[in-house]
């Protein structure tokens, strides 16, 4: 075989998957666990007072897991709308900086863009990095096939309140940790993304049992500058 062939086929066989379904693909062994989570957050905003239409409208256009169980865990234990607003603002200003990174993938106008981009979220953003940029069509098809499993999982629990037990007791909540980890590994192609990666843990972990919950996510970002090259 020649060898222009060869490593033509090469390339190809190594070359990631491309497209909306590659993106579904790749996030569809998140989705149960993205549907119970989905679930778990109907149940808990029912049980702190939200209406069934208000929990489920929230997910439709927040779409955003953490940030939701925050403002929901900041009301049902007494606290003001406001703080319940901080809370949630908090914990999603991490995606500031991964919004632009990945801005030069959307195109179109600006309606378009912004619509596109509501479907940027932690794995989504990971799962379609590309060659130090983004494949679009992955970002969208995984992101939309997240916003669907969260968005029913949280009409499942709304419908079926008490009935339903808490998905954490069954240890669902150890999947997104794994999950992030594993999204992770492949990116630590080198010494600058390890330093990055080991820095931000720390300042997390650092941060955790002193500071209100969003905070260590954020002051984590910092580690960052581990990779800035001069």
């Amino acid at each position: 075989m020649p060898r222009s062939v060869s490593a033509s086929m090469s390339e190809t066989a190594i070359k990631p998957a491309q497209g909306y379904s590659a993106g579904l693909r790749a996030v569809t062994p998140l989705l149960p666990a993205v549907l119970a989570f989905g679930v778990s957050f109907g149940v808990l905003a029912q049980a702190a007072g939200f209406d069934g239409t208000a929990s489920i409208v929230m997910s439709l256009t927040t779409f955003a897991g953490s940030a939701q169980f925050a403002a929901v865990s900041v009301l049902s234990a007494g606290g003001t709308v406001a703080a319940a607003v901080v809370a949630a603002v908090l914990l999603n200003a991490r995606y500031g900086p991964m919004a632009l990174s990945a801005a030069s993938a959307f195109r179109g106008g600006w309606l378009r863009r912004l619509l596109e981009a509501q479907l940027l979220v932690d794995e989504s953003w990971a799962l379609s990095q590309r060659d130090g940029g983004f494949d679009r069509r992955v970002l969208l098809g995984a992101g939309f096939a997240l916003y669907v499993g969260w968005s029913a999982g949280t009409a499942i629990g709304v419908l079926a309140g008490d009935s339903l037990a808490d998905p954490e007791t069954l240890g669902l909540e150890a999947a997104f940790p794994a999950l992030f980890l594993a999204l992770l590994v492949p990116l630590v192609r080198d010494r600058r993304a390890l330093a990055a990666a080991l820095l931000g843990a720390g300042i997390a972990l650092a941060l955790t049992p002193v500071t209100p919950a969003g905070i260590p996510v954020i002051a984590a970002t910092a580690a960052c500058l581990a990779g800035v090259r001069r």
